[in-house]
Formats: C-alpha cells, sequence, structure tokens
C-alpha cells in the first residue's frame, strides 16, 4: 500500500450548525456476506471545514487526515455540487406555504360565490 495514499468519500452534507465542522453521510452499497443481497448502508463522518463554507445539502469530497479533535478523522477537501434547498430553510418555506392556503381558505369563506 502506497505510504501517502489517503482515502476518499463522497457524501452529502446533513449538519454544518459546528464551527469549522460539517458532519457528512456517505451512502453506499455492498452484498451482504450471508445472504448475498444487496444492502443499503450510510456513515456518518465529521469532517473539518476549515473555511466554513459547505453548506446543508451540498455534495462534497472527504479525505481521510490526522486526527483533528475527539471525533474528526476527515478534512473537506473540494464541493463537489451544490444543494438545491437547505434544511434551514424548509421551515420558514413550510411556514409561507401553510399561511398561504390558510389566506385562500378565509377568502373562499368570505366570498359567497365559491
Amino acid at each position: 500500500m502506497d505510504r501517502g495514499r489517503r482515502k476518499e468519500k463522497t457524501g452529502v452534507v446533513v449538519s454544518d450548525r459546528m464551527n469549522k465542522t460539517i458532519v457528512v453521510e456517505v451512502k453506499r452499497n455492498h452484498r451482504h456476506p450471508v445472504f448475498n443481497k444487496v444492502v443499503k448502508s450510510t456513515n456518518r463522518f465529521k469532517a473539518h471545514d476549515e473555511k466554513n463554507e459547505a453548506k446543508i445539502g451540498d455534495t462534497v469530497l472527504i479525505a481521510e487526515s490526522r486526527p483533528i479533535s475527539k471525533d474528526k478523522r476527515w478534512r473537506l477537501v473540494k464541493i463537489v455540487g451544490h444543494g438545491l434547498l437547505t434544511l434551514r430553510e424548509l421551515p420558514a418555506r413550510k411556514q409561507k406555504a401553510l399561511e398561504e392556503v390558510k389566506g385562500e381558505e378565509e377568502g373562499s369563506k368570505d366570498d359567497p360565490t365559491a
């Protein structure tokens, strides 16, 4: 095995709340050793993000590194793709949609022609 070679994984950022740290979820398919069926499995890795540039939903490439803290053994190499919608925006959009629906319901109650 090459000494300088580091493992690399691609995954999706599921949390960026910590300072300079992201949580990356890596999904993989593998064959079960006994039942010979394809099994989906996910692993979550804490990775070091020096510039706090990765956001929730982004697809990122992480590489193995020396231990940075108790749980961090990976570092962010690059952002492969940006997520379309962050989880923090989701509650606000849901609330806005609910208000629009309530407004339409109230409007239809006042309108006798409906």
